[in-house]
């Protein structure tokens, strides 16, 4: 396992959470393309920026899990978060226990029925569209990030529900990251430049160290769905140096 203490140097009375999440399929070190994985780590770092917790991200390669975590945690897939010794599985009782346990939590997780019902579903339509690969399901995704782009227009706030970012930015933005990058890769899918109001968004969330630190590489994106298509990695393709995608179209007004 790969330790990686993102945020340290806090007053030793502030507790430290453990976030194991799955670790690259390419090399199995650096951290992996896991969407909850991400969430949950964004989630944590926020609190960690704001000194309420310490976070240590620990990245396991599922291929080969060291004999300590199938002792520890048998056949179960990351995301585990381990606070004081007690482990947390299950994405809910995960976001459950970072809501109502984790030292400002609850300050995440806000109640927005329109945002929660905005982004609901969006990584399932990225997930037909690289599956079927025709023109209705790509309509329907571009219909459906047209629509959070309305949003972020009507709202003129930095993020979905206010200028603060909150759960469901750590929920959308990796889903936007897969979007951009898998459905580039995989069927040339660009999101429209006219889409301004989701491009300045994305653009926000890329000065993000909460995003930054835990997003995975372009390569470890495409990789993950190469795996659910059974392709294999072409041996110069593991060797490429990660890069991430955080550039934004010149010409969108990001003011």
């Amino acid at each position: 396992m790969a330790d990686d203490d993102s945020l340290n140097g806090v007053h030793e009375e502030v507790p430290e959470i453990e976030l194991i999440i799955k670790a690259s399929t390419i090399d199995g070190r650096r951290k992996g393309a896991c969407l909850f994985c991400q969430e949950y780590f964004m989630d944590l770092y926020l609190l960690a920026e704001l000194k309420t917790i310490r976070l240590k991200v620990t990245t396991v390669d599922m291929q080969k899990p060291p004999p300590d975590f199938r002792t520890n945690f048998e056949a179960t897939p990351p995301p585990i978060l381990v606070d004081n010794g007690l482990a947390v599985l299950e994405n809910e009782k995960i976001e459950r226990h970072i809501m109502k346990n984790v030292p400002g939590g609850h300050n995440l997780f806000v109640q927005d029925k329109e945002v929660a019902t905005l982004i609901e579903n969006l990584y399932s339509k990225l997930k037909l569209m690289l599956l079927k690969k025709d023109d209705t399901k790509v309509s329907a995704l571009m219909s459906h990030l047209r629509k959070i782009d309305e949003h972020l227009a009507r709202k003129g706030t930095r993020f979905l529900t206010g200028d603060t970012m909150c759960c469901f930015d750590c929920e959308l933005m990796p889903r936007l990251q897969h979007i951009r990058v898998a459905g580039k890769y995989f069927m040339d899918f660009e999101i429209p430049i006219e889409f301004n109001s989701l491009w300045r968004y994305m653009y926000h969330m890329y000065q993000l160290d909460a995003f930054t630190q835990s997003c995975p590489a372009d390569q470890d994106i495409i990789n993950h769905y190469k795996l659910q298509q059974n392709v294999k990695m072409k041996k110069h393709e593991e060797l490429e140096t990660p890069t991430f995608t955080t550039s934004i179209p010149v010409n969108v007004d990001i003011n």
